[in-house]
């Protein structure tokens, strides 16, 4: 089985390779330490590829589209047809993340993989639908154990692909109505959180579909009580289509030794199960922003993952993932590219 087999590659990394990241970094013409978070990217992008400096590459953006049953109890301010509409908007360049692809040089790939709705083969457009939408997850599973599975694999094929090409980072975005309310209950199902607590207001929902989520993933919960101890049921009973496929591109990141970088709320969700399935899936993932998402600071907490960036965002689509790509790249330029105090002829720090 695939998941199996990329388990199984996953090793943890050799972190004394950052000793010699931070002998580069404090070598460089700055006083030591003042380029922040800079630094840490830095140190972090070494340790995974094994190598000072690190080489750079192609930014990728994987953008999953799925639809969610959940969104027939009225939970998002948006009707279900809107996944449909915003994927053919990724195709035609028109969104958020496209505008921000092109600023930070990130190629995007948009997949459906599980939209409900029969697109003419447009030019972009990867198909790699499971089924179209999950079912309602108040009234019973999202989706079978195997189409859980499927999800997963198809992340995990797609990075497979990629890596031949030795990119220099993945990301993964998501469109899909309903899923902050898929996402909320798997954290809910994962750490006991109650619904209430972690529930955010997603599309920008008012007070009266805000309880109705809230009672929607309650409902869901108590009817399939998913067992946090085991990430593919929990993945099946109450996630979706476009999460599992986020969680099988952390995982085939881990596999290749490619840095993963998180969006939001959505990808967070995956990284819960990916972590998981696999502890060691934590080394290579990067919190790019803190959602203004009510759950996002728990979830981010309980991945143990600081987030770079604070931009009150909650968009999703990677917006926030193609911005912290951007300034990956930049941290390794400034490793590779700036002089040393030898090099410059630049006097260092007085004792």
């Amino acid at each position: 089985m695939l998941l199996e087999s990329t388990l199984k590659k996953i090793r943890p990394l050799d972190k004394s390779l950052e000793i010699e990241a931070q002998k580069r970094l404090d070598s460089l013409t700055k006083p030591k330490g003042s380029l922040g978070k800079l630094e840490e990217l830095a140190r972090r992008i070494c340790v995974i590829q094994g190598k000072v400096p690190p080489r750079l590459g192609r930014k990728l953006l994987f953008v999953f589209a799925a639809d969610h049953g959940i969104t027939a109890e009225g939970v998002s301010a948006y009707p279900k047809a809107v996944t449909a509409q915003m994927t053919d908007n990724f195709l035609r360049g028109g969104a958020a993340i496209n505008v921000l692809a092109r600023h930070h040089g990130v190629k995007v790939e948009v997949i459906d993989v599980g939209v409900d709705h029969e697109f003419s083969n447009p030019p972009g457009l990867r198909n790699c639908k499971v089924r179209t939408g999950t079912d309602n997850f108040s009234r019973g599973p999202a989706m079978s154990r195997p189409e859980a599975l499927q999800s997963i694999e198809v992340g995990i094929r797609l990075v497979e692909e990629a890596a031949a090409e030795r990119p220099f980072v993945v990301g993964a975005g998501e469109m899909g109505i309903g899923n902050t309310s898929s996402a909320a209950a798997m954290l809910c199902a994962l750490t006991g959180a109650a619904p209430r607590a972690v529930v955010g207001r997603g599309t920008g929902i008012d007070d009266a579909t805000w309880k109705r989520k809230v009672t929607a993933i309650e409902r869901g919960l108590q009817v399939n009580r998913p067992d946090p101890k085991d990430p593919l049921d929990v993945l099946a009973k109450v996630g979706g289509l476009e999460i599992g496929a986020m969680t099988g591109v952390i995982l085939g990141a881990a596999a290749f030794k490619i840095p993963m970088v998180l969006d939001g709320f959505i990808s967070g969700a995956a990284a819960q199960l990916a972590q998981r399935l696999c502890p060691q899936a934590h080394d290579f993932l990067f919190a790019s922003h803190l959602s203004t998402e009510t759950g996002h600071a728990l979830l981010l907490e309980t991945l143990k993952l600081p987030p770079v960036l604070d931009l009150a965002m909650r968009l999703g689509e990677g917006t926030g993932a193609c911005i912290l790509m951007g300034l990956m790249e930049a941290a390794i330029k400034m490793l590779g590219e700036m002089a040393t105090f030898e090099s410059a002829g630049v006097e260092k720090k007085l004792p």
